[in-house]
């Protein structure tokens, strides 16, 4: 995937040094490379995130259910609040 994506970056370059303003060089780099690219790996890095968040909580001991629902004993003193 990164040789495709060092490739879009060289037709934008291209594409960008065409254009008739300096300013419009930049625009067409940051729309037509910049964004899409940062969208695209963000999109295709999220399993890889969740799979080192996964084994970063195994290696902590701690159960990623347990996590999300909480302890029944944390903060549960029979109290009414005040």
């Amino acid at each position: 995937m990164w040789i495709v994506a060092i490739a879009w970056i060289y037709v934008v370059v291209l594409m960008a040094a065409t254009e008739p303003t300096v300013i419009g060089g930049i625009m067409t780099f940051v729309f037509y490379c910049a964004l899409p690219l940062s969208l695209l790996f963000y999109i295709s890095g999220a399993r890889r995130r969740r799979v080192r968040r996964h084994a970063t909580q195994m290696r902590q001991g701690s159960n990623p259910a347990n996590d999300r629902t909480g302890s029944s004993e944390e903060g549960n003193d029979g109290g009414d609040g005040d």
